[in-house]
Parts: C-alpha cells; structure tokens; sequence
C-alpha cells in the first residue's frame, strides 16, 4: 500500500482545467492549450506522498530547472513558454509555475548514471550489470563508473515505483530510431551538467529525464538537474564503499526508517508527519544546492 498519505484537492482557478495531480506537481491546461505545472511542497518518499510540506521546496525545484534549462538549450530545446502567473492563479504559485507547451511524452525515463548507487548497485551486486550493460569487477557503491550509462525506466503513477528496463526495451517500445536520440540525448544533456556541477565542488552521480515531442522534435520537459530528479554529492567527501552525503530528502528517508519514526516502511500503514527538524533541515538542504550550484543567494 502507497500513495498519497491525505491526497490535495486541486485549486480552482478561472480558465484553467486541472489535469493531474502529482507527486509534486500539479498539472493544468489553459485556454491556448498550454500546460501549467505548478511545483508544490509535497515532498514523497518510497513511493508515499508525505503529510508535511518542506517550505519552499517547489520555488526551489522551478528556479532550478529554469537555471538549467538556460544551460542547455544549445543541446535540446525545453517545453518552457512563460514564468507568467496566469490570471486568477493564487499568489503562492508565483516562483513554482511554468507555462509550457503541450508535447506527446516519451513514455519511458531517462537515466543517466555516472556513478553505481541505488537500484544499479542493488542489480549491479546480483548480475554485475545495471539494465543489461555489463560493468566491470570490483565496483561498490559510489564508485565512478568507467563512462557513463544510459539505464532507462519505466514511469509509474503515484504509488508505484519506477522499474529499471533494458535499452532494447526501450526500442521495442519507441523504435530504435526514438530510442537511439533518447540515449545521445541523455548522455550529452548529463555530460553537460556534470561538469558544470564538479566546477562547483558536487558530483552529479545520476539523473533522470523526461522528453516528449513536438512537430517531430525533441524536448526536454518537467523538471530537469534537481535534488527531487538527480543525486548531487558534496565532491569533497565523496568516499566509495560507503552512503554518501547528499543533497536531496536523505534527512526525510533516514528519520522515515529509524526507529524515532515508529514506522514499518514494509507494513500497510501510512507514514507519520515529520519533525519540525527534520524540515528545517531538509528545506535548508534543498536549499544549499540551490546555491552551491547557481552560485546565486536564495535569500
């Protein structure tokens, strides 16, 4: 059992319809036909929609993106129309709303993978490979890989957890064609960003992207390059063989699984309201790579 622990009702506003309600984000269609995604505080973990908002996290997750998105526009086009608040829309949308043309979705995520960790390593220590690629001996978690990887998804609702799938699945699924541009256009778009990131003293260990079409070109859509999509690591305590630190809910997952939360992740109850710490710290988390990355005060 998962899901949304007390799901929102989604806000009415005059010319807009609602879509779909995420994770994080909200979705609405306007008049023209445009998407808004609206990035809200929701913050999830394996696969609940917690029952606390971490302040200021949509802001962060929107400003972020929009930052990226202005650094890779020479590599992919993005879905972005406007940061315009639409008319009527309640004033606490303003920083977390795009405006953003309607694309038909590649119904598969794209990760890209520099370093083994997470559900890679889980498969990398079963099978020696991650979604089919073979990788060498002798790996262990947070280790650089020797290039990096393209180890697609499939996208699941809410409630459910993403499946890591094959590239020939990928094909099968998109054609080789779509599929071989969904792998350069992964790799490149990660590429890019890694070493804006270790400029700035962060690993980017991995990422994910989602990409649509429109009028037979590709576009980079949703969020891009943030704390909910990516793993950022501090460069100066990157340490194979070990968790590293991080800068995304890790603060919201560890207190979720120890033994102050009182919560079986494995049992059928939802989980419980985080502490007022536990908040702070991540909202302050969140944040910090906000600022180590852009270089700009949120403030």
């Amino acid at each position: 059992m998962s899901g949304f622990v007390e799901k929102p009702e989604p806000i009415e506003v005059p010319g807009l319809v609602h879509l779909h309600t995420g994770k994080v984000r909200d979705l609405y269609r306007d008049a023209d036909g445009n998407l808004v995604m609206v990035a809200s505080d929701r913050m999830s973990a394996y696969d609940w929609v917690l029952p606390t908002d971490i302040p200021d996290k949509g802001r962060v997750l929107t400003q972020l993106s929009l930052w990226w998105f202005d650094r890779l526009t020479d590599l992919v086009p993005n879905h972005v129309i406007s940061t315009d608040l639409p008319a009527g829309a309640p004033a606490d949308w303003e920083g977390r709303t795009l405006v953003c043309r309607a694309l038909d979705m590649v119904p598969v995520e794209c990760v890209a993978r520099g370093y083994l960790t997470g559900s890679g390593l889980a498969e990398y220590r079963q099978t020696r490979t991650v979604c089919g690629l073979a990788l060498p001996e002798g790996l262990t978690d947070g280790s650089e890989l020797p290039s990096p990887i393209f180890t697609p998804a499939t996208k699941a609702e809410v409630g459910e957890h993403d499946e890591n799938v094959s590239y020939e699945e990928v094909a099968r699924q998109v054609g080789a064609e779509t599929a071989a541009l969904l792998r350069q256009t992964t790799l490149a778009v990660y590429g890019r960003a890694r070493d804006i990131a270790r400029d700035r003293g962060i690993i980017l260990a991995d990422t994910k992207f989602e990409f649509g079409f429109a009028g037979g070109e590709l576009v980079l859509a949703d969020e891009v390059l943030t704390p909910d999509s990516s793993r950022f690591w501090p460069a100066d305590e990157w340490q194979p063989g070990r968790a590293q630190p991080s800068f995304d809910k890790q603060f919201v997952r560890d207190w979720l699984t120890s033994p102050a939360s009182g919560w079986d992740r494995h049992g059928h109850q939802p989980p419980p309201v985080l502490p007022q710490e536990i908040v702070d710290r991540t909202r302050a988390k969140y944040i910090e790579a906000y600022e180590r990355l852009t270089g700009l005060s949120w403030a």
